[in-house]
Parts: structure tokens; sequence; C-alpha cells
């Protein structure tokens, strides 16, 4: 009996989070099910970008089909992208390729044991990410309201008047986006990959790199 291959796609929306949690979970049912885990795509990026600015997901997309894979596991069905049509667009591509997508938290296989396409699979997918959706709608109409409540009481938001990151702060802060700059990527780019604004990440190079360096 020939050995499952599976890949890992993980993602975390935001540079404070950590997607070892994602890697650990994933590898140790991939362990369980006797299925080798030839690579890991993991990023960490906004959660509003579509999946052509992702790329990690164009990258295993390319991977699963040049490289007979059959499973793609990921903890969450978010993980594919915030936007419900980006992520069936994913699923679509695996399912063309026969390649089976676990989603662990619920136990999701889009692939049956047959390689048959699971269509109860399909539409769960759908609902689950469109509640995914109107949940981030929602805490988002929350917040906004409790901006406008706060600022009409007075309030300020925002950084202190004079408030400035030292130097150091800004290399703790920007690890990876000064690694990608020591490597030669454009601006332009590590903002595609990392989320940055362009503006931040020159004044990271001209601040942080020069007394790196």
């Amino acid at each position: 009996m020939s050995i499952m291959k599976g890949v890992l796609l993980c993602r975390v929306s935001t540079v404070t989070q950590d997607y070892e949690r994602q890697i650990n979970e994933l590898t140790t049912y991939a362990a369980s099910q006797k299925i080798e885990i030839v690579k890991i795509f993991a990023n960490k990026v906004s959660g509003v970008k579509k999946n052509e600015d992702r790329p990690e997901i164009l990258e295993m997309i390319e991977y699963v089909k040049t490289n007979k894979i059959d499973k793609v596991l990921v903890l969450e069905i978010s993980r594919l992208g915030r936007n419900t049509l980006e992520a069936l667009k994913v699923i679509e591509l695996l399912n063309i390729n026969k390649i089976c997508l676990y989603v662990k938290n619920y136990g999701i296989e889009t692939i049956d044991a047959n390689g048959n396409i699971n269509p109860m699979a399909q539409f769960l997918c759908t609902i689950l990410l469109e509640v995914a959706r109107m949940e981030r709608s929602t805490i988002k109409q929350r917040m906004e309201s409790g901006y406008i409540n706060y600022r009409n009481k007075g309030g300020k938001v925002g950084r202190k008047e004079g408030y400035k990151k030292t130097d150091d702060m800004l290399r703790q802060e920007y690890v990876e986006e000064i690694k990608l700059l020591k490597k030669g990527i454009s601006l332009r780019n590590i903002s595609k990959i990392t989320g940055r604004s362009v503006n931040t990440l020159r004044k990271v190079s001209s601040i942080c790199i020069s007394k790196v360096n």
C-alpha cells in the first residue's frame, strides 16, 4: 500500500499571531493517519487580500498539481481565504486535480476514499465560509460603532502626541520585513507579501537596515 502524501496550509491574519499551533496540530493528525507531510506552506498575511496576492496559496496550488499530492490539510476553512469566492476557487482547483482538502476542526474531507468529490463537504464548506464572513462583518460593525461612540464622548484614538518608536522597537516589530529587505526584494513585492505599506517599508529600510549593517 502506497503512503499518502500531504501538505499543510497555514496562515495567520496579523504579524502578532503564530502559526506554529496550526503546524503542530496538523502534523500530529497526519502522523496518526499515516500521511507523509512533504511540504508546509505558511505565511502571515492580511485577511482581506485576494489569493492572487498570497504567494503561499499560489505556490501550494502549483506544487500539489505537479507533485502527486493526495491531501491538503488545514486547521480551519478560513485558512483558504477570508473571501468565500476565493476559498471556493481553491477547493475547485483541488477537486479538478482529485486532491482532497481536509479541514481538521470540522473533520471535513472534500474527496472520499474512492476518489470521488464529496458534494456534502462542498456544501458545508460554503456554509462555514459564509458564517465566518458574517461574523467578521458583525465584529467590524461593532468595533466601528464603538470607536464612533468613544470619539463622540471626547475620546482620542491613536498614538499619543509626540510618541515615536525607537530603532530597536522597529527592528523587533519588522523582523520578517528586514530579512526580506536584506535579500534585495523590492519594497513593492515585500508590501504584497507582508501587507505592510510601501511608506512603512521605506522607513524601516532607511532607519533599520543601515544601522543593522
